[in-house]
């Protein structure tokens, strides 16, 4: 896989592993969100999806996990469009939006942990749904779905 492939090639045209690629791994996207009606800000709670590893930011079923949840949703480019609520650093976003990766990111560093030791995962900063709490109490201000 060329290391810059992002930078030559269009969404649309990246093949799998380089879709999944762009992933930084930072788990943000398996945060419970909270959207205001009136106005349609997005808030994140430091509430995770059952299935995420807080520690290691990883999905423990990602091959299943759109079965497992019924409100995952699984990114592509078919739909990244209607992902508004996806976090201003996301890879993902930042690319559709004519942004360049940000200069943590895995691709850009070549060090699959720059993610966590630039702060910018969850990693220690987030605890299962499992154990029952109202994402509206746990609502959180370091991350944001605003560009």
């Amino acid at each position: 896989m060329n290391p810059d492939f992002w930078k030559n090639r269009p969404l649309e045209h990246l093949d799998r592993n380089e879709w999944e690629a762009l992933c930084d791994g930072c788990g943000k996207c398996c945060l419970h969100k909270i959207e205001d009606i009136d106005t349609a800000k997005i808030y994140y709670s430091s509430i995770s999806c059952r299935y995420l590893n807080t520690d290691t930011c990883r999905c423990t079923d990602y091959k299943h996990r759109a079965k497992l949840v019924k409100d995952c949703v699984t990114l592509s480019k078919n739909n990244l469009d209607q992902a508004y609520w996806l976090p201003s650093t996301c890879a993902y976003k930042r690319l559709a939006n004519g942004k360049d990766l940000p200069d943590w990111h895995p691709l850009v560093t070549g060090n699959k942990d720059s993610t966590f030791t630039s702060g910018n995962s969850i990693a220690g900063r987030a605890r299962s749904e499992t154990y029952g709490d109202d994402p509206e109490d746990f609502l959180i201000d370091w991350i944001t779905a605003d560009d």
